[in-house]
């Protein structure tokens, strides 16, 4: 009691529970300095919405830099410039040579919602290295020597990004289509109109359509979009905080009443960039096409995944093909510039075919028959439809009108 009398005592006492609040008081700052940094990283259901695009290259923004096609100077179609394929943070190069994700690409949405574009032209589901010696990452978990999977790639980048949709294309390089599409372009190069030699009987051809090969197909596919899954899963994330949108595959071609040049001559392909036969064109669309749609949709229902939404796209180009009589050249349709008005509703929205006719020019042969910078942001159109305002929903997307939206789009319609 002496002790507790004393003014020394006093202060030691008073100093003492100064310390000790001081220190609860820096305790509390700090939890909550923690507590409010955590609650404002991004991640699973945190932050600003993402939306990311995964698969191959008609997802990636493959031939995105060509608004129409021309047999003047390539100019007059160029929407994107130069460094339209590159991705990097400077916009200086590719992240993945030949990948070609354009800056027209379906993942950015905008409007409050931002875009992530992983996918690669020449994907299939596994990771390879093509002929060329280009990396080709599939959707899978692949990780070597600073390459990675795109599937890893996702689940690297969804733990720190709030993704609310996934979209997938994928499929079409596993039945091999470039193969296929110079198979039917060769056929229709070496044999005369009056003795055509079709590519839809050709063993190399109908060998990817055998039953077998469609239910191989199927199940690689179905395992892919799996892949996709369990990379959210692996960043944090339930199936309610996010879905997957599985696309198919538009039709490129119309069918051959359709095509605007004959089939006697070179014109088809020569200004065209079409050199289909009337019935290898026939046989696309009534049984390439919708086989490939059909293992995409099988594969996702197989998934037996709660979150999977399905995009039907293939008539969304319908009117608007390569070489179908009604669009055209812009030099056919009287069309200067893609900037004219009126030049979504008069050009074509896939790119023409091209051969050895691209050296010496800003053209890839890996461009051909791709979705160019108006279908790209027809596609992307149909995505903004299907991310719904963050609740995701599926349907079938088609033209529905001329002209462009006001974010200077195609018209397009996502139907039930």
């Amino acid at each position: 009691m002496q002790d507790a009398a004393n003014p020394a005592a006093r202060g030691r006492v008073g100093a003492l529970l100064c310390a000790v609040l001081a220190l609860s008081l820096l305790a509390f700052a700090f939890v909550a300095a923690l507590h409010a940094t955590t609650a404002r990283a991004d991640g699973p259901g945190s932050g600003a919405p993402w939306v990311a695009t995964l698969g191959d290259s008609y997802i990636s923004g493959e031939a995105g830099r060509w608004a129409g096609n021309t047999n003047n100077s390539s100019s007059a179609t160029d929407a994107l410039g130069a460094t339209a394929y590159y991705d990097n943070a400077g916009h200086t190069a590719e992240q993945i040579a030949r990948c070609h994700r354009s800056r027209s690409a379906e993942a950015y949405l905008g409007g409050g919602v931002n875009g992530i574009d992983l996918a690669c032209s020449g994907a299939q589901t596994s990771t390879f290295t093509d002929s060329s010696g280009n990396f080709k990452p599939g959707l899978d978990f692949y990780d070597s020597g600073g390459n990675q999977g795109q599937a890893l790639m996702l689940q690297n980048y969804a733990a720190t990004h709030n993704v609310k949709l996934v979209s997938i294309s994928i499929g079409g390089n596993n039945f091999n289509f470039a193969s296929i599409i110079q198979s039917c372009l060769t056929d229709w190069l070496t044999s005369p109109s009056w003795w055509p030699n079709y590519c839809n009987d050709d063993s190399s051809v109908t060998s990817n359509f055998t039953a077998a090969n469609v239910s191989t197909q199927t199940t690689a596919i179905r395992n892919a979009i799996l892949n996709v899954h369990q990379a959210m899963v692996n960043a944090g994330y339930s199936d309610a905080q996010y879905a997957i949108a599985v696309q198919d595959y538009e039709s490129p071609l119309p069918n051959g009443s359709g095509f605007r040049y004959g089939e006697s001559g070179y014109t088809r392909q020569d200004t065209g960039g079409c050199g289909f036969w009337n019935a290898d064109a026939n046989w696309a669309n009534g049984t390439a096409l919708p086989t490939i749609d059909g293992a995409v949709h099988s594969a996702a229902s197989a998934t037996g995944l709660s979150n999977v939404k399905q995009l039907y796209l293939g008539s969304a180009f319908n009117g608007r093909r390569l070489c179908e009589n009604t669009v055209g050249l812009l030099e056919e349709r009287g069309v200067g510039s893609w900037t004219n008005a009126g030049a979504v509703d008069r050009t074509e929205w896939i790119e023409q075919i091209r051969t050895v006719s691209t050296i010496g020019s800003d053209y890839y042969i890996q461009e051909s028959l791709h979705p160019n910078y108006w279908g790209q942001l027809a596609l992307r159109s149909c995505l903004r439809q299907a991310y719904n305002g963050g609740t995701p929903r599926g349907g079938t997307c088609t033209r529905t009108g001329t002209g462009l939206t006001a974010a200077g789009e195609p018209v397009m319609t996502l139907a039930p």
